[in-house]
């Protein structure tokens, strides 16, 4: 499932039919240059960018095309047999939710620091009302934010499965 080219200058016959090179056109995006009438680019999936020049318009335009119908049918031959990957932005959604589940446990165990720190002053230090006002703020806090998370995770996921999102009242 790839085209392959032979180089040469126009109406002049290449040194046998050697291919010169190869590309794979599934989830190509092919399209006509601004620059002149005869020139096309070929953007490859991998990344690749092919800058071709046809003999004249009317043969662009049947290179696009042609290149267009191979690109489409190699893009549905892969797809027949691998699922989807998930878009770019469930990507960047599912990554941004791992970042803030490893930022709320590395709270949890700072919060799990600071309750040691004030049971084992002993004394005073343990029945002070601030010490003892800061240690249940940050345990709720830390629960709300985990609420927070779980809520995030549960519309992020029926969105993924639905396509819609979810209004939590």
């Amino acid at each position: 499932m790839t085209n392959t080219w032979i180089l040469g200058r126009i109406g002049e016959k290449p040194d046998g039919n050697v291919p010169r090179g190869s590309v794979h056109l599934a989830g190509a995006v092919i399209c006509p240059s601004d620059e002149d009438s005869k020139t096309f680019t070929v953007n490859c999936a991998s990344g690749d960018m092919l800058k071709l020049r046809a003999q004249d318009a009317r043969a662009r335009q049947e290179w696009v095309n042609g290149l267009r119908a191979v690109a489409e049918s190699h893009t549905k031959a892969i797809s027949v047999h691998n699922p989807p990957l998930p878009p770019r932005e469930h990507l960047a959604v599912l990554d941004a939710m791992g970042s803030v589940r490893t930022q709320l446990q590395q709270t949890e165990q700072a919060d799990a620091a600071l309750c040691r720190v004030i049971e084992s002053s002993g004394g005073k230090c343990f029945t002070d009302p601030n010490l003892l006002l800061l240690k249940a703020t940050s345990a709720a806090s830390l629960h709300c934010l985990f609420q927070c998370l779980h809520i995030l995770q549960r519309n992020q996921h029926q969105q993924a499965r639905t396509g819609f999102v979810t209004d939590d009242d």
